[in-house]
């Protein structure tokens, strides 16, 4: 069986070798880069199952590394280890594709044991399916593919965030209900919600309805229920 893969982008050496430590432990095989240059190209020329990228990095900082990456349609889970601490910071990852941000200073178990989370959220979500997806969810001219975890808009394919699939999901699931932005946060984002958990909900709904043409003065698919929640409109 093949070992799963963890990709350390961090620059300074003695946290990479503490994360490194604790994950060694558990059996990865592990990658490091010291640069965001580095760290593109490791994922370039190697199958990585999940990155760990901190933000403030030689050549190239990490959200310029999570948007090549992302461009690339590499969709393993990234998770962001950063000094930045503002909810801007938090908001501003986890909306260009991170799956989960951790300030430092951290604890290594907790780095751990999310590590071991993603990974394994990523695994179910991945499993290998058939050309027939009869759970698909369709409205109008979206389909929602939630096996193969596709989005398309009139046969036009729709490219989404992990979290931005998610969400369009849990309310395609439940059509005209109204989801609260702290229940949608706890159904996505698997953990209890927090003060500016409702922006990053609210951010993440924003650029979704942009992906999906409601700037274009198209059809409206998620509706916001003011003081309520969201619900999906198709």
């Amino acid at each position: 069986m093949q070992r799963t893969t963890i990709l350390i982008a961090e620059d300074d050496p003695d946290i990479a070798e503490l994360i490194a430590l604790h994950l060694g432990k558990e059996g990865y095989q592990l990658l490091k880069a010291a640069d965001g240059r580095e760290a593109v190209r490791l994922v370039q020329t190697n199958t990585i199952d999940l990155v760990i990228l901190d933000i403030m990095m030689p050549h190239m900082d990490g959200y310029e590394v999570i948007r090549v990456i992302r461009e690339q349609q590499h969709r393993m889970p990234i998770i962001f280890l950063s000094a930045k601490t503002s909810d801007f910071d938090k908001i501003t990852g986890l909306v260009m594709g991170a799956d989960d941000y951790m300030t430092k200073p951290f604890n290594p178990m907790e780095l751990l044991a999310r590590v071991n989370a993603q990974l394994r959220r990523f695994k179910q979500l991945n499993q290998p399916v058939s050309s027939v997806h009869q759970s698909a969810l369709i409205a109008g001219g979206l389909t929602i593919d939630q096996e193969q975890r596709t989005v398309t808009l009139y046969n036009e394919r729709i490219e989404l965030t992990p979290k931005e699939f998610d969400i369009l999901y849990l309310l395609a699931s439940h059509p005209k209900k109204v989801f609260s932005a702290e229940h949608i946060f706890q159904q996505v984002w698997g953990e209890a919600y927090y003060e500016s958990g409702g922006n990053t909900v609210m951010v993440h709904i924003r650029t979704l309805r942009k992906k999906l043409g409601e700037d274009k003065k198209q059809q409206q698919w998620i509706k916001t229920v003011w003081g309520v929640g969201y619900a999906f409109q198709g």
